[in-house]
């Protein structure tokens, strides 16, 4: 049996790894990169395989740097089955189409901005200039009332004029066609995916459905297991059980480990800071009557920070500001933790569930749908709080409420989860600490919104300790406390800073570790 890894490899996103065998070709994950949008769209669409030689795919939790190129993973002939736990297979089901939804919206916001600036530069009309009026003309053509783009104007420009469009990864149409092959099933139970292959789950603790992967290959006598981590959670954090320390008797002999590193190099702030540090934040904006902004992860995270600031306002610890979850993912993933709650942990049961409360909904919050509600909030400045995605700010709602609100120092960003290099949340992140320990003199830095720039004011804070991966220290906890006996481990999902120092530990601590190269090899013997 051989593993190649194909993403995630010395970098966070785009996690992807092929397992091969004489008869079966099995795929751990299929994540989009994120980062820079050429580089990043460059990546994505290009599968370093034949699709269609993959057997079958084992997915590890429904976050879309592990999902995300699933609908192009079917689109390009994959047919087999993709096996997951039941809570991932049901944010599968709104995460996916979502992903769809963004990269059709963001090619035609691009696609308008594009016409939008060659009719600026004045271009020619059958030959001949544009003068101003018809330019005038032509741009109001472009919109349909105030918020939609009139796509057959757009497209009928474009080719008039040559100009090169954007085509979206995949559509609306492809995630659905690829969630017929989502199959969801239980923990600890071992399902067949390959010829003499099993895979079987236990709980990472990350978010909701995330799982371990245990794979067992037998054949001729002799039994092959390959672990992988996904993205492994933190202890003692709210909402759902830990990472699993109880792993069955057959599972426990591990010849390759394929593990996280997202924090490889760090730990994080204690799980029980979170909630006074929250407090923090929030009545230190509340006091300069400003707004809080949170980019945060549709999934998981944006639950937490619901669970945390419930108990917030029914302690009285904070003023009850208006919620506003401005992500209609946001409010489909809030459902589906409604629907699982056989993995919550005892606090939650205690805390809230046992007193007929649901964690995630609470008198001063409000879930957006529409544009037009969006839209309203972008320009209210009274304060509130507005969780809304994506995460790291690479595309989405947050980028219009950055733009509204990043300029005026009464506002504060709240970086609650990791930034990939090279996105626009890490660089609002290192800009805002840089202002910050410079005593925020002088001229403020200037961070570029949909190709527009703006001085970055507004306070930016960082909470550490929200982060849904577990740190150097917890993933030393959980390989020395699980009873897994590992026999080499292959460190990825981390920046290449984060994998070579989490190895270096692994290494001082008894374990034969190392850092593949992407596109290499290894046979597990």
């Amino acid at each position: 049996m051989y593993v190649t890894f194909h993403g995630a490899v010395r970098e966070v996103t785009g996690s992807m790894h092929l397992i091969g065998n004489d008869s079966d070709h099995v795929l751990l994950d299929c994540g989009l990169h994120q980062g820079r949008r050429k580089e990043a769209a460059d990546k994505n669409r290009v599968l370093p395989f034949d699709a269609a030689m993959i057997s079958n795919m084992v997915l590890s939790h429904a976050h879309i740097d592990h999902s995300g190129r699933i609908p192009l993973l079917v689109k390009n002939g994959f047919g087999g089955r993709i096996l997951c736990t039941r809570g991932t297979a049901d944010a599968c089901r709104y995460l996916l189409t979502d992903s769809a939804h963004i990269q059709e919206q963001d090619a035609e916001y691009l696609n308008y901005k594009t016409v939008r600036a060659a009719l600026s530069h004045g271009p020619s009309l059958n030959g001949k200039p544009i003068g101003p009026r018809q330019y005038e003309q032509l741009r109001k053509m472009l919109k349909q009332g105030r918020n939609q783009i009139n796509r057959a104007v757009v497209a009928d420009l474009m080719a008039r004029h040559r100009l090169q469009a954007i085509e979206p990864l995949y559509t609306a149409a492809d995630a659905e066609q690829a969630l017929a092959h989502v199959d969801g099933v239980p923990y600890r139970e071992s399902h067949a995916i390959g010829q003499n292959l099993t895979c079987t789950f236990y709980e990472a603790g990350h978010i909701l459905g995330s799982a371990i992967s245990i794979l067992r290959h037998a054949a001729n006598g002799k039994t092959r297991t390959v672990a992988f981590t996904g993205d492994l959670g933190r202890f003692a954090k709210p909402i759902l059980r830990d990472p699993c320390l109880n792993f069955e008797a057959q599972d426990r002999d591990i010849d390759l480990m394929i593990m996280e590193s997202t924090y490889g190099d760090r730990d994080h702030e204690p799980v029980a800071d979170l909630k006074p540090e929250l407090k923090k934040a929030l009545n230190d904006t509340f006091q300069r009557g400003g707004c809080v902004l949170i980019p945060s992860f549709a999934f998981g995270r944006t639950q937490e920070l619901l669970y945390i600031i419930h108990e917030l306002y029914d302690e009285g610890a904070v003023p009850r500001m208006p919620v506003f979850v401005d992500s209609p993912l946001a409010a489909n993933i809030t459902k589906v933790f409604g629907e699982h709650p056989e993995v919550y942990d005892q606090e939650s049961h205690d805390t809230f569930l046992s007193r007929g409360k649901n964690p995630f909904d609470f008198q001063q919050v409000h879930f957006i749908q529409t544009v037009e509600e969006s839209m309203a909030l972008m320009r209210d400045n009274k304060p509130h709080i507005v969780i809304s995605a994506s995460g790291m700010c690479e595309a989405g709602r947050i980028l219009h409420h950055l733009r509204y609100k990043v300029h005026s120092s009464k506002n504060t960003i709240l970086i609650v989860g990791f930034m990939a290099q090279h996105t626009l949340g890490r660089r609002i992140l290192e800009l805002g600490e840089a202002y910050a320990k410079g005593g925020r003199g002088g001229q403020p830095p200037v961070v570029k919104i949909l190709n527009k720039e703006y001085p970055l004011q507004a306070h930016v804070v960082k909470l550490n300790g929200f982060s849904a991966h577990a740190d150097r220290n917890e993933m030393l906890q959980f390989l020395k406390t699980s009873g897994l006996r590992v026999k080499k481990i292959a460190v990825v999902h981390g920046e290449e800073a984060q994998s070579t120092a989490f190895c270096g530990l692994l290494r001082q601590n008894g374990y034969d570790a190392m850092v593949p190269m992407l596109g290499q090899t290894i046979v597990v013997k």
